[in-house]
């Protein structure tokens, strides 16, 4: 009989990608996908496989629409959340409501069901570290978040945790880098300078652009999540990433080449309140733990492939 898995956020930009991610290859797996299409996501991401599962417009915070569907549900995968940095800087209180409030209606229907939970994080919630660092950030690092939108997810990561030790939610937690790949919202970095380059614009790019970010394709985040919910330890976070470290202006280089521009077509504008300088995370316990291992292609690669 087939895995009754629950796709929260399902419609979004790594959502999408996971949903796809496993019809491509399983029939092991009977998946609704619960999303409140908002701005960052869209029904026609899921337009390949929209004859392969349950597709239900609703928001994680209608707690009675939550407990109703969770009736009929194994698995729990939580992608639902406002994640855009900005945004939360601007106007927290979605953030808040979204990422707190429906991570908890989630999980006390997964307590009241006796459902298995996986949380969907980021590597955010660690803060970040000086330049040119040569730490890494594992598991047991402490939580130093810098937004609204990384303070957040933070608080649903130890809703989780507390939950699971106080109420046996059986529930794992993955920290992944930033992802990129197909169908991302053009409000991030690489989605949006991809769009001002096509149309002839520079590229913006916040404060001196040495900012550090750790890039991992969304397909290897994918298959992740799919190696944690079968080999993953209950109880237990783990973090995703490639370790592919590269500031915004080495990725501003990566576009110009791949597109044929000068390297100078971009321009730097004022740096955000509170812009984390570096993240970099060690994905050596997932590897030991699942046999995961990314397969690429790399970010160099992939903005290579999109001007063929």
């Amino acid at each position: 009989m087939a895995e009754r898995l629950l796709v929260t956020g399902g419609a979004g930009f790594m959502g999408s990608n996971f949903v796809q991610y496993l019809l491509s290859f399983s029939n092991e797996f009977e998946i609704t996908v619960l999303d409140a299409l908002t701005y960052a996501g869209s029904i026609s991401n899921l337009s390949k496989v929209a004859d392969r599962i349950n597709f239900i417009h609703g928001d994680i915070r209608n707690v009675e629409l939550v407990e109703d569907i969770c009736l009929n549900i194994d698995t729990i995968v939580n992608f639902a959340a406002e994640t855009h940095n900005d945004n939360s800087l601007s106007g927290p209180d979605v953030f808040i409501n979204t990422n707190i409030h429906g991570t908890y209606n989630l999980i006390q229907s997964a307590i009241k069901n006796n459902i298995r939970f996986h949380q969907i994080s980021t590597d955010e919630v660690y803060g970040d570290m000086p330049i040119n660092s040569k730490e890494r950030f594992d598991e047991t690092t402490p939580f130093k978040p810098s937004s609204p939108y990384s303070a957040s997810k933070a608080a649903a990561d130890l809703l989780v945790k507390a939950w699971h030790r106080s109420f046996g939610l059986q529930a794992t937690i993955s920290h992944s880098s930033n992802n990129f790949g197909p169908n991302q919202f053009p409000e991030k970095f690489i989605p949006f300078s991809l769009r001002l380059v096509r149309d002839g614009k520079k590229m913006k790019i916040y404060g001196n652009g040495r900012n550090v970010r750790d890039w991992l394709y969304v397909e290897d985040h994918s298959s992740a999540i799919l190696s944690i919910l079968k080999r993953g330890k209950i109880g237990e976070s783990y973090n995703i990433s490639n370790e592919q470290l590269y500031n915004n202006l080495e990725v501003a280089e990566m576009i110009n080449t791949a597109f044929n521009k000068p390297k100078d077509n971009f321009e730097f504008i004022e740096d955000r309140p509170g812009h984390d300088l570096q993240y970099a995370m060690s994905s050596e316990k997932i590897r030991e733990q699942t046999g995961w291992e990314p397969k690429g292609p790399s970010l160099n690669q992939w903005l290579g492939s999109l001007n063929n």
